[in-house]
C-alpha cells in the first residue's frame, strides 16, 4: 500500500493543476446540484419492531386523515390575579384566538375549542387551545410557525399570560456560530503548530472543500433517497473533524521529510506513502463506526451514518490527492520563516543544538515512570466514570428547554394548572370493539401511576379505539415509564401503547438494547484492522480497552454535570433529567473513529521506527517526537469544534457538544498520550508480538514504508528528478 501511496501523492504534486481543477469542479457540481434540488423535508421517523411503532401504523390504517404524523402545538393561557379563564371577557379574547389559528394557515388540520375540549383547569386558572397540523413539526413553513407565535402574542397583549408548546415550534438548531468559533480556533491552533499561514491554511481549505461536496451531494440526493434535513448534522461534523485531522497529518508528515533533505515531491510521495497509509487505515475505522450506526435499525441513524460514511471517504481521497496538489503550488512557503531564510527544512530533534522538543521529553518521563504514569491514568479515569453507573437514559422534553424559552413556559403553566403528566400523554390503540376499549378503560384506572383515563374514542367502522391516558409524573420520568410497562402487563395483545412519551421510552430501549451489538461490531471490525496495520494482538487490544475507558469516563463527566447537576450553572444546564438516549452510542460512533485517528498516526510511527531497527523505547521516543505535536493539534481542534456547541440553548446540542469534547480530552491526552506509551514501555518487544501462522495469515499492507525505503534504498531517485522538482 505504501508503495501504490507513494506514486499517487507524486503524481498529485506533479500534475497539481489537474488534480485541483479536479476537485474544484467536483465542489462546483455538487454545489449546483444541491442549489437546484428541492428543498430537504423531514424525514418520517420510525422505530421498526416496536410497540409504539405498531400502534401508530395501527392509527394511520384505522383512523384515516387523523394525521397521526402530524406537527401539534398548544397555546396556554393564564388568566390575571384574581380572574377565571371562564369569566366571559376571557372566554370571549380565546375564542377569538380559536378563531385566529384556524385562518391563520392551510396546513392547520384541526383547533379545538378548550370550553367544549374539558381543556380548562380545576380552579379555573389555566386553558388550553390544542392546534394539528397536516403535516409534521419539521415540515411546517416559516409562514404558519409566524402565525401561530403572532396570534399568541396578540393575545398576550389583551391582558393574558399565553405560552406556546408542542412541536410546531420546532425548528434546525442553528449551530453556525459554534462552528465558526471552532474553525477560527482551529486555524490559530494550526498556525501556532506549523508557524506558516500556507501550512495552517491547507487543512482548513481542504476540510471545508470536502466537507461542501459531502454536504451539498447530500442535499442534493434529499428527496430522492429521503434523507431528510437533519442527515447532514452528522456528516457535517465529522467531515469538518477528519478532514482537518488528516490534512494536518499528511502536511506535517511532508515538513518532516523536508527535514531530512528530500526534495518536495519525494517529500510529497513519501508523506502520502507513510502518513497517507495511516490516514487510509484511520479513516476505514471511522467508516466502520458509522455504517455500524445501521444495527440500531432506525432508518434515520442509518442514513445520518451513511452519509457521514460518505463524507469521510471524501476526507481520505482529499488529502491523498489535493494536499500534495496544494503542497506543489505553495513551494517553500509551506515552512516556517525561520526556516525559509535558512533555507532548510525543519530541524530534526536530536540535530547539534537543537533541544528535544515537549514530546520527546514527556515520553521519556513515561518510559522512566510508566507504573505510576498508568496507575494515575487510568484510576483518574475510572473515577470519573463512576457517575456513568447511575446513568438514566431518555429524551429530553420541553422541561429541560431554558426558562426563557416559551416552550419551557408553557410546559410549567401545563404542569401547575393540569399536572405534570398532563405535557405527557399517553395513547393507548385497542385494537378491538366498544366493550374491548371499556374493559381495558377500567383495567388501565385500576394502576397506580395513572393520573387520569379518558373514555374511549372509536373509529368509524367501530373495530378500533383510542384512549387517552394522563400520567402522574412528568414525561421523562421513571414513574411514567413504569406506568407504560404496566399499562402492556395488564393489557393484552390487541392493545397498544403509543403517543410522543412512549414512543421515547421505546426509542431509548431499543438504543440500550443495541449498544452492546454495536460495540462488539466496531471494536471487533476495528480490532481485526489494526491487527493487520500492527502486526500485532496487544496493541489494538490496548486501544479498543483505552478507548472503551475513554468513553464510559466521558458518559460519567456527562451524567455527573446533565443528570446530577455538578457543575450545572457553569455549563448552562437549568434543568437536570434523562441523559439523551442517543448519547451513548453517538459517543462510541464519533469518539471511536477520532480515537483511532490519533492512535494509527501515533502508533505507526512508533512501529515504523521499530521495524527500522529501533529498540522498543526509543521507538516510543521516536514516535512522540514527530507525531506528538500533530495528534495534540488535532485534539485540540477537536475540543474546540464541540465545545462551540455547549454554548448552545438547545439542550441536547449542549449535551452533545460537552460529551463529545471531554470524550476527545480523555482519549487524545490521558489515553493516547500517557496510558498507550506507559503501557508499550512495559511489554517492551512483545508488545509487537504476533503468531507465525497469523503474521502469514494476515495481508502485508505494509503501512510503515519498509518496502518503499527497502526500493528506494535500492533504486535511488528517479533519473531527471532534481529537474522537474525546481518547478513551483
Amino acid at each position: 500500500m505504501a508503495t501504490f501511496l507513494y506514486k499517487l501523492g507524486r503524481s498529485a504534486f506533479r500534475r497539481r493543476r489537474l488534480v485541483a481543477l479536479l476537485w474544484v469542479a467536483l465542489l462546483a457540481v455538487a454545489g449546483v446540484g444541491a442549489a437546484t434540488a428541492p428543498a430537504a423535508t423531514s424525514s418520517s421517523f420510525s422505530i421498526p419492531g416496536t410497540e409504539a411503532q405498531k400502534a401508530f401504523d395501527l392509527l394511520e390504517q384505522r383512523f384515516p386523515g387523523g394525521n397521526a404524523d402530524g406537527g401539534t402545538a398548544r397555546v396556554v393561557f393564564k388568566a390575571p390575579e384574581g380572574q377565571k379563564m371562564t369569566d366571559p371577557a376571557n372566554k370571549a379574547k380565546v375564542q377569538d384566538v380559536v378563531a385566529e389559528l384556524k385562518a391563520g394557515s392551510d396546513q392547520v388540520a384541526q383547533v379545538t375549542d378548550p370550553y367544549t375540549a374539558q381543556a380548562v383547569s380545576k380552579d379555573g386558572s389555566t386553558a388550553y387551545v390544542s392546534v394539528s397540523y397536516k403535516v409534521s413539526g419539521m415540515e411546517l413553513s416559516d409562514a404558519t410557525r409566524e402565525a401561530l407565535q403572532k396570534t399568541g402574542h396578540d393575545a398576550q397583549g389583551k391582558g393574558l399570560t399565553v405560552e406556546i408548546g408542542g412541536d410546531a415550534l420546532q425548528t434546525m438548531p442553528e449551530t453556525g456560530a459554534g462552528e465558526i468559533v471552532g474553525v477560527v480556533i482551529a486555524g490559530i491552533v494550526l498556525v501556532i503548530t506549523f508557524g506558516s499561514l500556507v501550512a495552517a491554511g491547507l487543512p482548513l481549505l481542504t476540510a471545508i472543500i470536502g466537507v461542501g461536496i459531502g454536504v451539498s451531494t447530500i442535499t442534493a440526493l434529499a428527496n430522492v433517497l429521503d434523507l431528510g434535513s437533519t442527515t447532514s448534522t452528522l456528516a457535517m461534523m465529522i467531515g469538518l473533524a477528519v478532514g482537518i485531522d488528516y490534512a494536518l497529518f499528511i502536511v506535517s508528515r511532508y515538513r518532516a521529510e523536508l527535514a531530512e533533505g528530500r526534495e518536495r515531491e519525494e517529500a510529497a510521495g513519501r508523506a502520502v506513502g507513510t502518513a497517507g497509509s495511516a490516514v487510509v487505515f484511520a479513516g476505514l475505522t471511522v467508516v466502520i463506526a458509522l455504517v455500524g450506526l445501521a444495527v440500531v435499525n432506525i432508518p434515520m441513524l442509518t442514513k445520518m451514518g451513511f452519509a457521514a460514511a460518505g463524507t469521510v471517504v471524501i476526507a481520505v481521497l482529499i488529502a491523498l490527492t489535493l494536499i500534495p496538489a496544494l503542497l506543489g503550488f505553495a513551494g517553500s512557503r509551506v515552512l516556517g520563516r525561520k526556516d525559509r531564510k535558512a533555507g532548510d527544512g525543519p530541524k530534526k530533534a536530536g540535530d547539534k543544538g537543537e533541544k528535544p522538543n515537549m514530546g520527546t521529553r514527556w515520553a521519556r518521563f513515561v518510559i522512566r515512570r510508566p507504573v505510576m504514569v498508568l496507575l494515575v491514568g487510568v484510576l483518574g479515569l475510572g473515577a470519573i466514570a463512576v457517575p456513568a453507573a447511575s446513568l438514566e437514559m431518555g429524551l429530553p422534553d420541553d422541561g429541560a428547554k431554558p426558562v426563557s424559552a416559551t416552550e419551557r413556559r408553557a410546559y410549567d403553566m401545563l404542569s401547575d394548572g393540569f399536572g405534570p403528566g398532563f405535557n405527557g400523554p399517553l395513547m393507548v390503540v385497542v385494537d378491538g370493539d366498544k366493550a374491548t376499549a371499556d374493559a381495558t378503560m377500567e383495567t388501565i384506572k385500576g394502576l397506580d401511576g395513572a393520573a387520569a383515563v379518558m373514555p374511549p374514542m372509536p373509529n368509524k367502522a367501530g373495530d378500533t379505539a383510542m384512549i387517552t391516558v394522563i400520567p402522574k409524573d412528568r414525561p421523562s420520568s421513571v414513574a411514567t415509564e413504569d406506568l407504560v410497562h404496566d399499562i402492556r402487563g395488564a393489557t393484552g395483545d390487541n392493545v397498544l401503547v403509543s403517543g410522543q412519551t412512549a414512543m421515547n421510552i421505546d426509542f431509548s430501549q431499543k438504543m440500550n438494547d443495541a449498544l452492546v451489538p454495536y460495540l462488539a461490531l466496531v471494536v471487533g471490525l476495528a480490532f481485526l484492522l489494526l491487527m493487520v496495520v500492527f502486526r500485532s494482538i496487544l496493541v489494538p487490544l490496548k486501544a479498543a480497552l483505552g478507548f472503551l475507558l475513554s468513553v464510559v469516563a466521558a458518559l460519567g463527566a456527562v451524567v455527573a454535570v446533565f443528570q446530577w447537576g455538578w457543575l450545572g450553572s457553569l455549563f448552562g444546564v437549568e434543568q437536570t433529567g434523562p441523559i439523551m438516549s442517543m448519547m451513548p452510542i453517538f459517543m462510541v460512533g464519533v469518539v471511536f473513529g477520532l480515537a483511532m485517528d490519533y492512535e494509527v498516526f501515533l502508533v505507526t510511527r512508533m512501529r515504523e521506527a521499530y521495524v527500522h531497527g529501533e529498540r522498543p523505547g526509543e521507538a516510543i521516543v521516536t514516535g512522540f517526537r514527530h507525531s506528538a505535536r500533530v495528534v495534540t493539534a488535532a485534539a485540540v481542534i477537536m475540543i474546540a469544534v464541540f465545545s462551540g456547541f455547549i454554548g448552545m440553548t438547545d439542550q441536547m446540542i449542549k449535551m452533545i457538544g460537552f460529551g463529545l469534547a471531554v470524550a476527545v480530552l480523555f482519549d487524545a491526552f490521558v489515553v493516547r498520550m500517557a496510558i498507550v506509551p506507559a503501557v508499550l514501555a512495559l511489554l517492551g518487544h512483545k508488545a509487537w508480538w504476533l503468531p507465525k501462522w497469523l503474521d502469514r495469515a494476515l495481508p502485508n499492507v505494509d503501512v510503515e514504508g519498509e518496502g518503499l525505503a527497502a526500493e528506494k534504498d535500492a533504486d535511488g531517485p528517479p533519473a531527471g528528478q532534481d529537474r522537474e522538482l525546481v518547478k513551483v
